[in-house]
């Protein structure tokens, strides 16, 4: 009888360890950062939704495209009818793994980097993406953070001639998450 009560005890531990490993967000911020020579443009998206399962190492991201606010609307206007095409092409997500995720100790603060590789998809057109990510520990709370550059002619977004000057053909990106423990 000892060793049931033990064996299902040990069961119930295991699983709720297992299920501590998932962390989620549904307000990750995302920001990109244009740099032209004859304009600088920003946007940033606060209701990114992020899951990361730190058992596998397995990754999810999702952005509306349309969340993404600018400081001019006229410039928010063109992003999203006639660049990324948002009502054609609503989200951009990236699923991905990190490399080596037992480097994150979730029981101890701290920072961990680490490498982690996946694909980035906006507008039906799917990437492979490299980068370092940050994981910080502090009191039980995970957050991330990771930057890495976009070539826009990857996918599929062209630049009109007119305004080639006012849009980089490469910004940067920059995600920071903080993450909750994904309760059953």
């Amino acid at each position: 009888m000892n060793k049931i009560a033990f064996f299902i005890l040990t069961a119930v531990l295991c699983a709720g360890s297992v299920q501590a490993q998932k962390h989620f967000t549904r307000e990750g911020k995302i920001s990109f950062y244009s740099d032209a020579p004859m304009e600088k443009i920003e946007a940033h998206n606060q209701q990114a939704t992020a899951v990361v399962d730190f058992a596998t190492g397995a990754i999810e991201f999702a952005a509306l495209i349309k969340a993404f606010q600018f400081e001019k609307a006229l410039m928010q206007e063109h992003f999203n009818e006639n660049y990324m095409e948002s009502t054609k092409y609503p989200k951009a997500t990236f699923k991905g793994q990190i490399i080596e995720p037992g480097k994150i100790d979730l029981k101890k603060d701290g920072t961990y980097s680490v490498k982690v590789k996946g694909a980035l998809t906006m507008r039906d057109v799917t990437k492979d993406v490299d980068t370092e990510a940050t994981f910080v520990v502090s009191k039980g709370v995970v957050s991330a953070t990771s930057a890495f550059k976009v070539a826009v002619a990857d996918y599929g977004i062209s630049i009109p001639k007119v305004v080639a000057e006012k849009i980089a053909k490469i910004v940067d990106v920059k995600v920071d998450v903080k993450l909750a423990a994904l309760a059953k």
